[in-house]
């Protein structure tokens, strides 16, 4: 047995997500691991704060339906099967810690878009993840 027996793969579903989803199938596939693969839609009221008198439902639920499209793409490619292709709505870094703990992932892989400065303080989900994760957690350079 590896060293690690469920990975998690959180992606944004940019074009770099393929290249986090091959290395975290390679990490799978040496630890003889499973692969779960989640992404997560923050609520278009976090971005607007309220602050924009309108109804997002249907802009939300298209959102949804394409990362749904996206992350079965992804899944089928990777032979990671639908009961472990997970979208949450929310704030990426706490929805990643919490289906991680909840799956019982002992790796969590992120793409990291390598930013520096105040980008790096300020916006990074990487970083976000690292710092509350119960787990190991990998960025991966993108």
């Amino acid at each position: 047995m590896g060293m690690y027996s469920h990975v998690l793969l959180g992606l944004d579903l940019s074009e770099d997500s393929d290249k986090v989803a091959a290395k975290g199938a390679n990490v799978a596939r040496i630890n003889d691991a499973m692969v779960s693969i989640v992404h997560v839609i923050e609520p278009l009221s976090f971005a607007y704060g309220g602050d924009i008198p309108m109804d997002f439902s249907s802009v939300q639920e298209e959102i949804y339906k394409q990362a749904e499209n996206q992350i079965r793409k992804l899944g089928s490619k990777w032979d990671i099967p639908e009961e472990r292709q997970h979208i949450a709505i929310g704030r990426p870094e706490s929805e990643i810690h919490t289906l991680a703990e909840e799956l019982g992932a002992d790796l969590v892989m992120v793409g990291s878009h390598g930013r520096h400065g105040l980008a790096l303080v300020f916006g990074s989900t990487a970083n976000g993840v690292l710092h509350g994760a119960t787990c190991d957690v990998l960025a991966v350079r993108v």
